[in-house]
């Protein structure tokens, strides 16, 4: 299986252009949002001290290196909200003139999108790539994935029941039944079905326009840090979506591609890592974006500790955690107390 790796400018930390070429084996796929525009996680070049000219040439030249190597792009229209243009002839015209501009540029390849909206456009315009929706969209059952049948060609598969072996291989033989393609995100670290993602998503779609506001202070980035900081809920860490390297090869038969969140995460390259070779590092909180290695303070959660028949009990998980201990068994093992572990 290959990846697709999310895009951080040079100024992030690392370089996406250095770590595909060092990975070149491994990554099938490198997706980005442009800059200054809203998305899934913060506008790219936020933090940059670089004019938005000066980000989007660096942009572009890093994606049009990656498409020389094989590497496909993948554009992001993924934002929970576009505010009042969502709809309107002025945003569906910049969507069509910023695909054309980037197919001859840097071989744009791909566009995933939360909207509708912009599915029709694209499909509309004759655009030649795949048109693919995102996990945000939470499309998990046939009934959900139907409707938009004509508009999409691809789905990333709704996060909070992809353990389930057998449901993911239904869901894939459904959508290659209808001639479409099913991708999954392995390494979220998002709460299974979440309560706050609604809320938190048009947070992030309206970020720019929030950090202008006088805002109380928060103790925490996101909302369900604060929950999470409890000793009592960390079962729900391992309650959520995100998939072992280790057992990864297990869902490679039953779907297209996956997708590794790494567009916000410290150290794309240890993720990587991971997942190109199946192992896990030594703490597998450091695997998830977002990840809760700092909000743990000085725990772990040790891989080691885990036991042989996880794979083959999470396979069928139900998510009925309400009536299983199974996790919260497990977390009062594996996660461990190593103070100096990021010393």
């Amino acid at each position: 299986m290959k990846f697709s790796i999310g895009y951080k400018l040079p100024t992030e930390g690392y370089s996406t252009l250095e770590l595909v070429r060092e990975y070149l084996d491994s990554v099938e796929e490198v997706y980005f949002a442009l800059p200054g525009q809203s998305s899934g996680r913060a506008p790219l070049g936020r933090d940059a001290d670089w004019t938005p000219e000066e980000t989007r040439n660096v942009l572009f030249d890093e994606l049009a290196a990656v498409a020389e190597l094989g590497v496909k792009p993948v554009l992001l229209y993924n934002a929970a909200c576009y505010g009042q243009d969502a709809i309107s002839k002025t945003f569906a015209k910049q969507i069509v003139e910023e695909t054309r501009y980037l197919e001859k540029t840097i071989r744009l390849a791909c566009v995933t999108t939360t909207s509708p909206f912009v599915a029709r456009v694209l499909k509309e315009a004759g655009f030649a790539g795949e048109i693919r929706a995102s996990v945000n969209m939470k499309l998990g059952t046939p009934r959900a994935m139907e409707p938009l049948l004509e508009m999409f060609d691809g789905f990333y598969l709704q996060r909070d029941r992809q353990r389930n072996l057998a449901y993911v291989k239904s869901m894939y033989e459904w959508t290659h039944a209808r001639g479409k393609r099913l991708y999954l995100l392995v390494n979220s670290g998002c709460l299974r079905d979440c309560p706050f993602q609604a809320f938190h998503d048009n947070l992030v779609a309206h970020e720019a326009e929030i950090a202008k506001q006088n805002n109380p202070p928060s103790r925490f980035p996101a909302p369900c840090w604060e929950f999470l900081s409890k000793p009592e809920n960390r079962r729900r860490i391992l309650q959520n979506t995100w998939i072992r390297p280790e057992d990864l090869k297990q869902y490679v038969p039953y779907c297209d591609g996956m997708k590794l969140a790494t567009r916000m995460h410290d150290n794309p390259r240890l993720v990587l890592h991971a997942y190109s070779t199946g192992k896990s590092p030594g703490n597998l909180l450091d695997l998830t974006e977002p990840s809760y290695s700092l909000l743990m303070k000085g725990e772990i959660l040790d891989p080691g500790r885990f036991p042989d028949d996880w794979f083959e009990t999470t396979r069928c998980c139900d998510g009925r955690c309400d009536m299983c201990d199974y996790c919260r068994n497990i977390a009062e093992r594996a996660f461990v107390r190593v103070p100096d572990f990021y010393e």
